[in-house]
């Protein structure tokens, strides 16, 4: 009964200590360059080119939905009309279709960036 109550707060101090491993140390890192006489502009580099992040999220997430949503279908159909177990077809096709969903979006974010 107890083990619901920990559980949160070490996924939250979880996701606390990676965001925070993440800052320390490229904070780090570019204070050791800059302090070799790096140039700052280098922290700039490849950020005029790209797209702006919401165009990305909103391009990945509509593509992950549909992936969903064809996976259900999909093993729907699957369901139905073959004698596969139900239990191990429908997360198998859901997984499977947004995954592919998802890599379609990394390629069209890439195709993207490009523009």
């Amino acid at each position: 009964m107890g083990s619901e109550i920990v559980i949160v707060p070490i996924m939250f101090g979880v996701l606390f200590g990676i965001f925070y491993l993440y800052l320390s140390t490229r904070n780090k890192e570019r204070l050791a360059l800059i302090e070799k006489g790096a140039d700052a502009s280098i922290f700039m580099r490849g950020k005029g080119h790209t797209s702006p992040i919401w165009k990305v999220l909103i391009l990945n997430l509509a593509l992950l939905l549909m992936g969903i949503g064809l996976g259900v279908f999909i093993a729907s159909l699957l369901a139905n009309y073959t004698t596969l177990d139900e239990d191990a077809v429908y997360p198998a096709v859901i997984f499977f279709m947004a995954g592919i969903g998802l890599f379609i979006g990394f390629n069209m974010t890439k195709d993207l960036d490009k523009e």
